[in-house]
């Protein structure tokens, strides 16, 4: 099932990683959040009108918040509410500009942007004429467009280079729809997230009869075997828009 969490049709897109910064033939490296002026050099390589920005993982965190039956009334109520409930789960504190969606009865998907950078982005766009139609986190493009071809259960790892064969990111699963969200700032090489991380992923998932039949790998080269057929998307694959 394909999530319209912060989607946006017949945009332009840039693509934004802690590493690098991408938008049609424009490429430059990066080594953190870009200035100003990167950006403004990236968004004049893209036709004019809105734009959807898919920004790195670990700068648009998320979480998948379980068990929410009763919900506050009113629209202002229920965002104060998932403001609170993302920031209390992820224990972040500078406060977060924060959207949720539904994915299951009771089962909400949250997703946040530090206010500051949203704001500065927005900000950026209003400058340059520049609509910022959606931000989008990198996990949830790559899944959104897997998503027509998710007949059985799967996982996905997003992952952000650290240096020295080491990646951070996500890591995604889904069953009948989304079901397995989980996010590392702290980094370790391909081994290590097989063994710390999918592992007993895929463990807890079997238990759920949700058991992965793939494993889709974004941010890496190649993956050693995980006990799992796994496939290596690259750019072609990520940076289509999705439909």
């Amino acid at each position: 099932m394909r999530l319209p969490f912060l989607q946006a049709p017949e945009t332009s897109l840039l693509w934004l990683e802690a590493h690098r910064l991408a938008a049609g033939t424009h490429r430059r490296p990066l080594a953190g959040l870009p200035t100003e002026d990167q950006l403004a050099q990236a968004l004049a390589a893209l036709p004019l009108g809105p734009t959807r920005w898919v920004v790195d993982d670990l700068w648009t965190p998320s979480v998948l918040l379980r068990d929410q039956a009763e919900l506050p009334r009113g629209a202002e109520a229920q965002e104060a509410f998932f403001r609170w409930r993302f920031s209390q789960s992820l224990a972040l504190e500078e406060p977060h500009f924060v959207q949720a969606i539904e994915i299951e009865p009771g089962t909400w998907l949250a997703s946040g942007i530090r206010e500051d950078l949203r704001d500065s982005l927005l900000q950026l766009g209003l400058r340059l004429d520049r609509n910022l139609h959606a931000i989008t986190p990198r996990w949830l493009h790559l899944y959104n467009l897997l998503a027509p071809t998710l007949d059985l259960p799967g996982m996905l790892l997003s992952l952000s280079p650290a240096g020295g064969n080491r990646y951070a990111g996500s890591l995604v699963a889904w069953g009948r729809t989304l079901c397995l969200l989980r996010q590392w700032s702290e980094p370790l090489d391909p081994q290590g997230w097989n063994e710390e991380r999918i592992a007993p992923s895929a463990a807890f998932l079997q238990r759920e009869s949700r058991t992965p039949q793939s494993l889709h790998v974004w941010g890496a080269p190649s993956w050693p075997d995980a006990g799992i057929p796994t496939r290596i998307l690259d750019d072609r694959f990520a940076m289509a828009e999705a439909p």
